[in-house]
C-alpha cells in the first residue's frame, strides 16, 4: 500500500493513548484500517508530566495499530488539550493598492497575516488561524473573495494558541518512537470533523468531547467557528470521586460510573442497593444506588456549570439551533445529556457513529472520537490545503527544523 494514502491520527488522553490508521482513497473516500490502544500512564489533564512513561504508552499504541491494519507507521497527526490552551476572534483588513480592484490569492494570504497580528503571551505558539468570514467593501457572507471586485478585503479569524513548552514535550516525545508529526490539531476541532454535520454547523452547534482529564468545547455558529475551550474536569474527576467516597479501589469506580450510575437524581427507588462482588484485594460490598449516582450527579454538574460560565462570556448560546453533542468516553455516563440540557439550556445529543468504512464496531465508540478526527482533519487538509501546514511553518521556531512536506 502506497505510503502516501495513509494518514494516522494519535490521541495521548489522560486515561488512553489512541492511534487509528486510515487509508485515503483516490476518490476522496476513507477507510479505516485499524486501531491501537494503550492506558495511558504519565498524562494528567491532558497534558504530560511524565515522558518516559508516555513514551513508552506511545510505543505500545503504534505497535498494536500497525500489528492491526498492517502498515508500518511513519508520521502523525496528534492531537493536543489542555488548560494552557486559549483562543479568541480577530480581523485582519488589507486595503487593495491603488490601480488594483481584483482581488487575488496574495490577498487572501495578506489577510491572514495580518488577522495573526495579534499579541499574545511570549511563550505561546500560534496554533490555529481558523477562517470565519469574509467581506468584501463591507459586504459579507463572501465564500471565496479571490477574483471579486473591491478596494478593501476583511476576513475573521479564530485564533488558537498555546505554550510552546508544553506543545515541544508533546512533540519531543512522539518524534523519541521515532515518529515524525505531520500537525498538531486541537482536540475538540479533530471530534467536531467527526460527530457533527455541515448541517448542524450551519445551524449553530456545540460540540462537547468529554475526555478523561478535560472537557474541550467548540462551537460552530453559521458553520464557522466562533469558540473554543478546554474545562480542566473530566471523566476520571467523576472516577476518583467514586472511588474515594465508595472507599472501592479506581478501577471498580470507573465500571461502575458506566455500567450503573446515573447523572439523573431521584429516579432510583428509596434505599435500592446492588451488590459489588468481591475480587483480589477488595472484599465485596452493598452500595447505595442513589449514593453513586450523587457522586456522579454532582462532579458533572460542577463541569457543566464550569462550561455553561466559559460560554456566556461570548453571546454565542441563542445561536445554536443545533442544540449540542456529546462525545468522549465521559459522554457514555448515563442521564448525562439530560443533566448537560439541564444546564446549558439548550438540546443535548450523543455522538453518532460517523460515516465511516473500516473497522465498524469501533467507529460506534466516542472514546475513539478524537483519533479518528484527526484521521478526517487529515483528509480536508489534504484535498484542501496541500501546501504545507501551519504547523510545519511553525516547526522551525519550535525546533529549529526548517525542512517542510
Amino acid at each position: 500500500m502506497s505510503k502516501e494514502n495513509i494518514v494516522v491520527g494519535l490521541e495521548i488522553g489522560t486515561t488512553k493513548v489512541c492511534v487509528a490508521v486510515a487509508d485515503l482513497r483516490p476518490d476522496g473516500s476513507l477507510k479505516v484500517l485499524g486501531f491501537g490502544q494503550s492506558p495511558s500512564v504519565g498524562v494528567r489533564k491532558g497534558e504530560i508530566v511524565h515522558l518516559e512513561s508516555v513514551h513508552k504508552c506511545i510505543r505500545d499504541a503504534v505497535a498494536e495499530a500497525e500489528q492491526k491494519s498492517d502498515v508500518s507507521i511513519r508520521s502523525v497527526y496528534v492531537g493536543i488539550t489542555g488548560g494552557h490552551i486559549s483562543s479568541f476572534n480577530n480581523r485582519g483588513v488589507v486595503e487593495l493598492p491603488e490601480g488594483r480592484d481584483e482581488i487575488d490569492d496574495d490577498d487572501l494570504e495578506e489577510v491572514k497575516t495580518k488577522a495573526k497580528e495579534v499579541s499574545i503571551p511570549s511563550q505561546n505558539a500560534l496554533l490555529h488561524a481558523i477562517i470565519q468570514h469574509y467581506y468584501v467593501d463591507g459586504q459579507d457572507g463572501v465564500l471565496t473573495p479571490v477574483g471579486m471586485l473591491g478596494t478593501k478585503l476583511e476576513a475573521d479569524y479564530h485564533i488558537v494558541h498555546g505554550i510552546r513548552t508544553r506543545v515541544q514535550n508533546t512533540i519531543r516525545c512522539i518524534k523519541e518512537i521515532p515518529l515524525d508529526v505531520e500537525d498538531v490539531v486541537l482536540n475538540s476541532l479533530a471530534s467536531a470533523q467527526i460527530v457533527v454535520s455541515q448541517n448542524q454547523k450551519n445551524l449553530g452547534v456545540l460540540v462537547v468531547d468529554m475526555g478523561g482529564g478535560t472537557m474541550d468545547y467548540l462551537v460552530y455558529v453559521d458553520g464557522a467557528i466562533k469558540q473554543s475551550g478546554v474545562i480542566p474536569i473530566g471523566g476520571d474527576h467523576v472516577t476518583n470521586d467514586v472511588s474515594l467516597g465508595l472507599r472501592i479501589p479506581a478501577g471498580r469506580a470507573e465500571r461502575l460510573k458506566i455500567d450503573e450510575s446515573s447523572a439523573i437524581l431521584g429516579n432510583c427507588l428509596p434505599g435500592e442497593t446492588f451488590h459489588l462482588p468481591p475480587e483480589p484485594g477488595f472484599a465485596g460490598r452493598e452500595i447505595e444506588r442513589e449514593t453513586l449516582n450523587s457522586i456522579v450527579h454532582f462532579r458533572l454538574r460542577e463541569a457543566f456549570e464550569l462550561l455553561k460560565r466559559q460560554l456566556e462570556t461570548e453571546p454565542y448560546l441563542r445561536y445554536l439551533g443545533a442544540g449540542a453533542v456529546l462525545t468522549g468516553g465521559c459522554s457514555l455516563v448515563h442521564g448525562i445529556n439530560h443533566l448537560a440540557e439541564e444546564i446549558l439550556g439548550l438540546p443535548v445529543q450523543p455522538a453518532q457513529p460517523p460515516p465511516l468504512q473500516g473497522v465498524t464496531s469501533a467507529l460506534a465508540n466516542p472514546q475513539l472520537s478524537t483519533a479518528l478526527g484527526l484521521i478526517k482533519y487529515a483528509q480536508f487538509a489534504q484535498l484542501e490545503h496541500p501546501e504545507p501546514s501551519m504547523w510545519m511553518r511553525l516547526k522551525s521556531r519550535l525546533f529549529g527544523d526548517r525542512t517542510h512536506r
